[in-house]
């Protein structure tokens, strides 16, 4: 008897969000429904670059155009943008996105400050 496979039924979203996590080393871009379920996501290492060129804002547009092309997949025009972290990839993640043909409704930095917090570390000789 032959198994039939069933077909599967891809959802389809007019708007979404998008989080940018802008860290020193990297820079990671999530794509996700409304509801917060994750749908896609890219980084700098997912798309060729290793070790210091993965901490470059180019790194980061390329991995935000990478998101709007699965993005378009799911039928998405606009998404809001969540930014976290304070890295080198911060805004040109961002146009990355526009560059990829998504309509950015909003922007959102929601980076954590500490009020007083942990000693800093010492500063680097060189």
């Amino acid at each position: 008897m032959a198994v039939t496979s069933k077909k599967r039924i891809r959802k389809t979203f007019e708007a979404g969000k998008v989080f940018i996590r802008a860290l020193y080393n990297n820079t990671i871009v999530t794509l996700t429904d409304p509801d917060g379920n994750v749908l896609a996501w890219s980084s700098p290492g997912a798309n060729g670059f290793k070790g210091a060129r993965q901490s470059t804002p180019y790194a980061g547009q390329i991995s935000a155009e990478a998101v709007a092309e699965k993005a378009q997949a799911f039928g998405m025009q606009s998404v809001e943008v969540v930014i976290k972290g304070v890295g080198p990839g911060r805004d040109q993640t961002v146009r990355g996105l526009m560059n990829g043909g998504l309509d950015v409704t909003s922007i959102t930095d929601r980076t954590r400050v500490p009020h007083g917090g942990c000693r800093p570390g010492r500063q680097r000789k060189t």
